[in-house]
């Protein structure tokens, strides 16, 4: 009989619930509404589904993502996926997947469009310096930065180039967090920065691109981008990569591989893994907060950058330029260029802004993908 009670004891006290902390139960709690979003309202649910789940586990069961014992055990499951974060593999194959999904057309057809999507960095450069300000030094600065581009896999592989790995998780799910909630935080700051006469502006439409310039330019953007920035060359690279898989029109089975069984197990393992970063204890301090403050700030500035660049466009073109699609600059993509869309019907439910919005959107990443490489000449990290 005792041998019984012993081994119920033996088992009860083997549930987590004997060794989980105030903080897990409050991370497990966030886990949940993240969860909620991403299912009920839909919110990029292919990247906070798998990123709210991984923060589920990591604060049931913290060893899933425990590094290798010095006895030479092996790590836990979610540590093995977390490496090919640092090691940029993941956000480099992302990036892959973008671009065999992505249209360059829009950009192509309206070059202006780089300008709206520079315009939008602009969030990347007020939260560097807001980081300083609040006690980060230089490089943490930078890293925490490029939420304010809403790049995810940017921010993880500048995170993991400027050796700020400690910073990797809150910056990689701040970052992640913000890209679900364009719908909800760009059309308040676009319909402050715009009147309604704005927003109902009708763009002319775009001009066919030929298939040979869509063929030649990821080839050009790679050929420059890389000669003048040279550490871009693993995201710019395989951004134009795959979207040469796409519009060569001779590689189907690698396009439809990069863009979808590839791109969407890529996405599990990178999600699940930056989820799993999420444990109290690494998430809920004082740098945290400041890095998610930052990051909504530093979006809230892009936004607001790349709209009021659009209302500049619009008055030298004497109208012809709908400023909604400034917003798009941000990286987002395609969710900002959407959200542009849907802005501007809620004024005009004939306007259909779209494609004019993706221009500055494809910009918007490349532009994000050169700051990063900027950085990393500025700190010399090759």
């Amino acid at each position: 009989m005792s041998y019984i009670a012993d081994t119920l004891e033996n088992l009860v006290h083997q549930t987590a619930f004997f060794s989980l902390s105030w903080g897990n139960y409050l991370m497990i709690a966030i886990a949940c509404v993240f969860l909620y979003l991403a299912i009920a309202k839909e919110f990029e649910p292919l990247l906070l589904l798998p990123i709210a789940f991984g923060m589920l586990l990591v604060n049931i069961y913290p060893d899933i993502i425990a590094p290798p014992g010095a006895d030479g055990s092996a790590g836990g499951l979610l540590y093995y996926f977390y490496v090919l974060d640092e090691w940029a593999i993941m956000p480099s194959l992302i990036f892959m997947g973008v671009g065999a999904m992505t249209d360059f057309g829009p950009l192509i057809a309206n070059p202006k469009s780089f300008w709206l999507g520079a315009a939008a960095q602009f969030g990347i450069f007020a939260a560097y310096f807001g980081a300083i300000a609040l006690g980060f030094n230089d490089k943490a600065a930078a890293a925490i930065s490029i939420i304010g581009g809403a790049d995810g896999p940017t921010s993880i592989f500048l995170a993991g180039k400027l050796g700020q790995t400690n910073l990797l998780g809150p910056i990689a799910v701040a970052a992640y967090s913000y890209m679900s909630l364009v719908p909800i935080i760009q059309p308040p700051i676009m319909k402050l920065l715009t009147t309604e006469k704005e927003r109902k502006i009708r763009m002319a439409q775009l001009r066919p691109v030929s298939k040979l310039e869509k063929i030649l330019f990821p080839i050009i953007v790679t050929i420059v981008v890389c000669m003048i920035l040279p550490t871009t060359a693993p995201l710019v690279g395989m951004l134009m990569l795959g979207n040469l898989f796409s519009e060569s029109g001779v590689v189907r089975q690698l396009k439809e591989t990069a863009s979808n069984a590839l791109m969407y197990i890529v996405v599990i393992l990178l999600g699940t893994s930056v989820g799993a970063t999420t444990s109290a204890e690494a998430f809920l301090n004082l740098s945290t907060l400041k890095i998610v403050a930052l990051g909504l700030i530093a979006f809230a500035f892009g936004t607001a950058a790349g709209t009021l660049f659009g209302k500049l466009m619009c008055l030298l073109t004497h109208g012809k330029v709908n400023p909604l699609i400034g917003s798009a600059g941000v990286s987002a993509v395609p969710m900002a260029a959407r959200v542009s869309q849907k802005v501007g019907a809620e004024a005009d439910p004939q306007n259909f802004l779209l494609m004019h919005a993706m221009g500055p959107n494809v910009a918007g990443v490349i532009g994000t993908a050169v700051v990063a490489g900027t950085f990393m000449a500025i700190f010399g990290v090759f």
